[in-house]
């Protein structure tokens, strides 16, 4: 389902009481055109995979992909999600942990699988580096942008930053 509102074509049958906040926010998704969703089994809702492929800002025409695990908690509880893309990023470290509030001490039941992808987008349009996870570029956004840039278009050509080697992740 890319970029895309409600598809009837993708909507999902209800599976049991337990899902049903899931299955709704999976049947509501109205995803950014930038964003992808995917689902390897079908039959496995509480776990996907979602593509952001930047269009604007220094990360632009990267590709970034995340998995989503959901726990039984949910809503209750966030989803697990994990950058599997290597990434120089602030807010991202280099295991693919992430640094966004809502998954953390901010989430609410409220909140959706949706708000989720829109919170992962806006971090690659306004990189944070008050709240970091890398805090070396933290550091080098705050005190230069131009390298910071640099680094970033170096890391998704595929190189080096200091001794960490990043895999090309341009789309």
């Amino acid at each position: 389902q890319k970029g895309r509102g409600r598809d009837p074509a993708f909507e999902v049958r209800d599976r049991g009481e337990k899902m049903r906040p899931l299955i709704f926010d999976i049947n509501e998704l109205n995803l950014p055109k930038t964003c992808d969703i995917s689902f390897s089994d079908p039959d496995d809702l509480l776990n996907f995979k979602l593509v952001i492929c930047p269009d604007e800002g220094f990360y632009k025409s990267g590709k970034f992909v995340f998995s989503f695990k959901v726990g039984q908690g949910y809503p209750h509880d966030p989803p697990k999600v994990k950058c599997e893309t290597m990434v120089y990023h602030p807010n991202i470290d280099l295991e693919g942990n992430v640094c966004l509030n809502i998954l953390r001490e901010d989430w609410k039941p409220v909140l959706t699988i949706n708000s989720i992808i829109y919170g992962l987008q806006y971090l690659f349009l306004e990189p944070n580096p008050e709240d970091p996870l890398n805090k070396e570029a933290a550091e080098v956004l705050q005190n230069n942008r131009r390298l910071f840039e640099q680094n970033v278009q170096r890391s998704m050509r595929g190189g080096y930053i200091g001794s960490t080697y990043f895999e090309r992740c341009l789309k």
